[in-house]
């Protein structure tokens, strides 16, 4: 059995994550790891998105169809459910959204912003809100900071599935464009971060998945179904079998496949097959 985490890159595309993820590509070249090219849900917006993600299901299906209209628990089982049944532990460091779609809902920052808890689907949790954000401040967690909490989870309590989600790419993208400097910036940010924890990640034992919800037009914007909104990256570090490279994932295709990864029983509900074996 293996142990797994997870990365979400927030709005970054897959042109993007091919063009300006130096060292992550350069892992790719010299073999270290894989990538394909990802296909994700409708809508493409960010929570219908992490709601697939995790439950391997359709947003038509699992109900979470806008960020704000539908916030609350999911009722399909989930990567981290199938895998506390399994008897493996979770962890996230991770958007408020995530508590309230696999934890308990609404999202209480007193109770829930800092949560070590076995009884609990995610019995580790680390979670920020980006409440204060507007045009004049991003509120986004600096990604190094993020990925030391990860760290830090491993060590403490060898959590066996963590999820990581950064918003900063999809915030810099939405206040200033896709093909802004800024933006160049930020993934260059992210990339050096991941030079810093993933091999640390990897030399403690766990495979790491690196991907994103969802892309963005140049002007920033996404949830339609026109390719830059949808596209997106699957790195995968790890010995386990995959396809060949130039095969296009389903968005709805990580669950299962990490569950795999886990030796977890998949749900009957996550009807995708798993890409990696």
């Amino acid at each position: 059995m293996r142990k797994v985490i997870l990365i979400i890159l927030d709005g970054l595309g897959y042109g993007k994550a091919r063009d300006y993820l130096g060292n992550v590509e350069g892992w790719v070249a010299s073999g270290e790891g894989r990538v394909w090219k990802m296909r994700s849900v409708l809508p493409s917006t960010s929570g219908p998105c992490y709601a697939s993600i995790h439950t391997g299901v359709v947003p038509q299906e699992h109900g979470v169809l806008t960020n704000y209209e539908h916030l609350r628990r999911v009722g399909q089982p989930d990567i981290f459910s199938a895998a506390r049944a399994a008897g493996r532990t979770t962890g996230t460091v991770a958007h408020s959204f995530f508590s309230t779609y696999f934890q308990r809902a609404p999202f209480d920052p007193v109770r829930d912003l800092e949560v070590d808890d076995e009884s609990l689907p995610i019995q580790h949790g680390r979670f920020y809100t980006m409440a204060s954000a507007h045009g004049g401040n991003l509120s986004v967690p600096d990604d190094r900071d993020l990925f030391a909490q990860v760290t830090i989870l491993g060590h403490r309590f060898g959590v066996d599935y963590i999820l990581v989600h950064t918003c900063s790419t999809d915030s810099v993208g939405h206040a200033y464009g896709q093909e802004s400097i800024h933006m160049d910036n930020q993934i260059y940010q992210v990339d050096g971060a991941l030079s810093v924890y993933l091999p640390r990640w990897r030399a403690a034992g766990y495979d790491v998945i690196i991907t994103a919800d969802h892309g963005q037009t140049p002007r920033g914007h996404h949830g339609g179904s026109t390719e830059i909104m949808r596209e997106v990256p699957l790195y995968y570090f790890g010995e386990a079998s995959g396809p060949a490279e130039d095969a296009l994932l389903c968005q709805t295709q990580i669950a299962p496949s990490i569950l795999a990864l886990l030796g977890a029983p998949v749900p009957g509900t996550m009807r995708s097959k798993p890409f990696l074996g």
